[in-house]
């Protein structure tokens, strides 16, 4: 069966130094320390996190996909690459270098993998225009955060630009990142494994209340991570819907519930029946196979899960490849020779 995994990182083995170029810091290199292995370092010399040859070699990706049986990867840089707290035309130079090897990649590579582009969202303006670009260039989509230097999603200004994913048909995969509260909750990991559910929830929240799902009714957008903490709290959120209008709908009269038929979710849960619930909640068709390779906090073995539940050929089909291909908008015929 056909599987596509919607949500993997990857980024390119060597990477400018920006700090250089750009005249300040905060940016990520890479650390070739020993062969096959690299540091992610930020430019101040604060390691962000180790990695291996299989983020930025596609003739490893794709021997590890051959070893679990995934046939497509839909590529996207790491989240803290996104650089949208750096100056609008700096964070384009590096949105460009991104987006350019995700390409080479797929031009190589075209039965195997898909790609999703990084933009400027601090600058509406040069983000659409990357956009545009990314389209040209064989992309699929586009990555974006859960927030912009902490502006909600909600914010009118991003508007125009969803609804120019909307216009060139273009998909959204929303990823956390720079969490909130993040420095409050440093210990045993809590960004990761609190920060980032809220994160997402954070912002379907802020794309449903604003409108901005109701005035984009084309906008193909899928959350990472199942959706974080929204599908387990829809009740409530729902609920204070209804209980507080006075503070939840005074940009959209419509309720939360509304919009789960709108929304893709990957399927990166983590226990069967937290993704039985998601399938319940939304249907088949809306979540997608998605594993966060290849980091540890992904689904070590991609697809497992998905295997390892009770369901008829007519639903692993749809969780494995069908859900992804309606999100991105492409056909099945575009891989018959996987």
């Amino acid at each position: 069966m056909l599987k596509i995994d919607v949500h993997t990182h990857i980024l390119p083995k060597d990477i400018p130094a920006w700090k250089k170029r750009f005249g300040y810091g905060g940016f990520i290199s890479l650390d070739h320390y020993r062969p096959c292995s690299a540091h992610m370092v930020r430019d101040d010399g604060k390691q962000f996190r180790d990695i291996e040859s299989n983020c930025w070699d596609p003739v490893k990706r794709i021997e590890e996909m051959d070893s679990h049986g995934i046939s497509v990867q839909v590529l996207s840089t790491v989240p803290v690459m996104f650089s949208y707290w750096a100056k609008p035309a700096d964070c384009l130079e590096v949105s460009k270098f991104l987006n350019d090897h995700i390409a080479d990649i797929v031009s190589e590579f075209p039965l195997r993998f898909v790609g999703l582009g990084t933009v400027p969202l601090q600058e509406t303006q040069l983000a659409i225009a990357e956009l545009g670009r990314c389209k040209a260039i064989g992309l699929a989509g586009v990555q974006i955060g859960t927030n912009v230097n902490q502006l909600n999603l909600s914010e009118p200004k991003f508007l125009e630009f969803f609804q120019a994913c909307e216009e060139l048909s273009m998909a959204v995969f929303v990823h956390p990142w720079e969490m909130m509260g993040e420095a409050d909750m440093q210990k045993y990991w809590l960004p990761w494994l609190v920060g980032m559910p809220a994160e997402v929830s954070r912002a379907i929240c802020s794309l449903i209340f604003s409108g901005t799902l109701e005035k984009c009714r084309d906008l193909r957008i899928c959350f990472a991570h199942g959706g974080g903490s929204f599908p387990a709290t829809i009740g409530r959120i729902d609920h204070g819907f209804n209980v507080r209008p006075d503070l939840c709908a005074v940009d959209n009269p419509h309720s939360p519930r509304r919009y789960l038929s709108r929304m893709y979710f990957d399927s990166l849960v983590h226990e069967p029946a937290k993704l039985d619930y998601l399938i319940k909640l939304v249907g088949a068709d809306q979540v997608a196979l998605g594993t966060d390779y290849p980091f540890p906090l992904g689904e070590l073995e991609p697809g497992k899960l998905i295997d390892s539940m009770p369901y008829d050929d007519m639903i692993k089909s749809m969780l494995f490849h069908g859900a992804a291909l309606n999100w991105l908008g492409l056909p099945l015929s575009q891989f018959s020779q996987t």
